[in-house]
This record gives structure tokens, C-alpha cells and sequence, in this order.
């Protein structure tokens, strides 16, 4: 598998000029400002019985976009007696939210995890549980990447990250999760989700993005040689005549824009021979980052990442980042 993209000197150096449209502050705080005030009902936490002894595991429905339900699992390590640290993680691509007996690394390692499905998703694992209930738009290439992308109003990734961003409202209001140290993580698509919701969502402990996608999302439609960011090329292949509109849309939803947003620690990582996620696009959110970060680069893989090798990082990372912290000293707002 080779290079495909500049070499990392030159992805260290690299700082696109990212569109940045003129309402976008004022669009965020709209969306999210009405889906913080739509009457749904509040997060169910319902404990489910996983046969597992030595953690606890809820079943969550929360109201995402537009009061939607949301779905997901929180995990608690059985026994814990003090508001803990939590990790709030975000699915890949395809991915849902799996089987309330998987995915207890960060429970095992002592901390909360909320893990949130992803709506309309889960084809390429067992457990894809949240419904979007809003249609495709006519003409749309398959995958999500251009559902609704004639407006940034319409659009499949505006409730997606507005579905991540009252995941974390939600566990920052159990008493069991100490509100002032909450990381999101997530690889690929789940990375691109935790840095918009790094972005947008004040007071976080930190966040870990793995081969982030929806980065320098033009030039990952451009140069990328497998999907998911080829449905855009695609796209434009067939409506040669809304490559600026499209643009347009998909600029509220860079999460390199919004990393520069993003003032909390960072983890990054990056894969040097990412075909899916060209390492010059992870670059270009990692090098906008506007808070305290890190990197770890992985020179001889692809789309994989580090994988066990980056969970080692970010179990210690994340150990470091909570002993440094006590309750109420980030402080959220």
C-alpha cells in the first residue's frame, strides 16, 4: 500500500484556507439552541442485564435533532463510588451501536462511556438502532454524504452532530459522570463528529480524533481514492452544475473548520497510507487546531490507523488527562 498524499513534512506544514461561511457561528448556535429547547423528553437510562459482573450497562434513548430519539449505550464499571471521568464516542461510517455486552475498554479502564449510534446507520455491524426519519434528497448518490446537501438547513450531518453534541448534555447531567471531565472520541467518521463536537461544545476535558474524517472535505472529495468522500466526487460527476452550492453546504460541516473552534487537549492520530482519509486532510484539522495537541502518526498504514497500538495511547493519555483534573475545574458552560 503506498503514499498516496504528500509526504508528512509537507502535511505538517499545510493550512489550507478553509472557506469559512459568514453565518456559521450563527448557525450552530441557532441549531443547536433549538434542539436544546424542543419540549421531547428528556434521556432514558435504562440498565439492561449483559450478564457481565463487573460492569453496569444502560440502554439510552435520548432526544437528539429535533427531539428525535437517539439511541446508544452507557457503561459504567460496577462498583464505582464517585463521579467518574467519561468518554463519549462516536461511530465510524456504517457502524451502529453494536450489542450491550461489546466495546468495554473504557469501562474496564474505570471511566463512563457513552456510546452513540449513528442515525440511519449500522449496515456494516449488528446494532444500528436510531432511525432518520428524514428523507434522502431526489438524485442523492447512496451513502449519507449528500443526503439533503442542497442546503446546509437540510442537510444529513447538521443532525448528526447536533445528536453528538446532546450526548454530551446528557451524560454531563447524570450524577454518576463528573460533567467537568468528558472526552469524545471517535475514529473516522467518529473523529470528524468529536472534533465538530469539540468545536461547538464549551468546557470539554478533551478530545481524541483517529484518522478523522470530514476534513478539508473538498480535497478529500477530490483526491481520495475510496469512498465514503468519493459519493461527493460522484455527485458532482452527475450535477456538473452544484459543485458551488454543494461547497458551499459541506463548509459548515468541515471538521477542520470547526477544529479551529476547539480549545480542549487533542489526541490526534494519523495514518500516512489512508486511502479513505488522506492524511493531508487529517493534517489540515490537526494543524488549525486551535487548543493544546498532540499527534500520533502511523507511517505504514492505512484507513486502520493505529488501532490497539493508538487505544495504548489514548488509555494512558486519558488516564494523565483525568488524574490532572478535579471536579469543577474545567468548569462548562
Amino acid at each position: 500500500m503506498p503514499l498516496t498524499d504528500l509526504s508528512l513534512a509537507d502535511c505538517l506544514a499545510r493550512r489550507p484556507d478553509l472557506p469559512v461561511p459568514a453565518d456559521f457561528d450563527a448557525f450552530w448556535s441557532r441549531t443547536l439552541g433549538e434542539a436544546r429547547a424542543h419540549p421531547a423528553a428528556k434521556a432514558r437510562f435504562t440498565e439492561v442485564d449483559t450478564g457481565l459482573t463487573q460492569v453496569r450497562t444502560y440502554d439510552v434513548t435520548l432526544p437528539g435533532f429535533d427531539g428525535q430519539p437517539v439511541r446508544g449505550w452507557l457503561r459504567l464499571p460496577a462498583g464505582a463510588s464517585e463521579p467518574l471521568g467519561c468518554v463519549v464516542e462516536f461511530l465510524g461510517y456504517g457502524r451502529g451501536r453494536g450489542l450491550a455486552h461489546e466495546n468495554l475498554l473504557w469501562a474496564a479502564a474505570g471511566h463512563a462511556h457513552l456510546l452513540m449510534d449513528t442515525r440511519g446507520q449500522g449496515w456494516s455491524s449488528a446494532g444500528g438502532d436510531t432511525a432518520d426519519p428524514h428523507e434522502g434528497t431526489p438524485g442523492s448518490v447512496p451513502g449519507f454524504l449528500t443526503r439533503g446537501i442542497e442546503s446546509p438547513e437540510t442537510y444529513y450531518y447538521r443532525r448528526l452532530f447536533t445528536d453528538a453534541v446532546r450526548c454530551v448534555d446528557a451524560v454531563r447531567d447524570r450524577p454518576e459522570i463528573d460533567p467537568d471531565r468528558i472526552v469524545v472520541t471517535g475514529i473516522s467518521q467518529g473523529g470528524g463528529i468529536a472534533l465538530a463536537v469539540a468545536g461547538l461544545v464549551p468546557g470539554l476535558a478533551g478530545v481524541m480524533p483517529d484518522v478523522p474524517f470530514l476534513c478539508d472535505i473538498r480535497r478529500g472529495a477530490e483526491i481520495a481514492g475510496r469512498p465514503p468522500f468519493t459519493e461527493i466526487a460522484e455527485y458532482l460527476r452527475l450535477h456538473r452544475d452544484r459543485a458551488e452550492s454543494v461547497l458551499g453546504t459541506l463548509a459548515y460541516f468541515d471538521a477542520a473548520l470547526h477544529a479551529t473552534r476547539a480549545t480542549a487537549p487533542a489526541l490526534f492520530s494519523v495514518a500516512m497510507m489512508d486511502e479513505i482519509c488522506p492524511p493531508s486532510t487529517c493534517f489540515a484539522a490537526y494543524n488549525g487546531y486551535a487548543g493544546p495537541k498532540d499527534v500520533r502518526v502511523y507511517a505504514f498504514n492505512g484507513h486502520e490507523g493505529g488501532a490497539e497500538y493508538q487505544q495504548r495511547e489514548q488509555l494512558a493519555w486519558v488516564r494523565s488527562l483525568f488524574a490532572g483534573l478535579s471536579s469543577g475545574q474545567a468548569g462548562h458552560s
